[in-house]
């Protein structure tokens, strides 16, 4: 593991992701799906990469 943010990958930011999916962490999930969409530089595979983490305040539903 390293201290420092600058070297994480685009692979480590997505192993993360699926931690916190695993964890029932959604919205750190996103996060960190996010980070590595951003560093990704193939447009179709950052779409990919959103898509398969969505903002999970976006699609939540209300319940009363």
């Amino acid at each position: 593991m390293t201290s420092d943010p600058a070297d994480l990958t685009v692979s480590d930011y997505l192993d993360g992701a699926r931690e916190m999916t695993a964890a029932d962490r959604p919205y750190l999930a996103h996060l960190l799906a996010e980070e590595a969409a951003r560093r990704t530089t193939d447009p179709a595979t950052a779409a990919g990469i959103r898509a398969s983490f969505p903002d999970p305040t976006a699609t939540r539903e209300e319940t009363d």
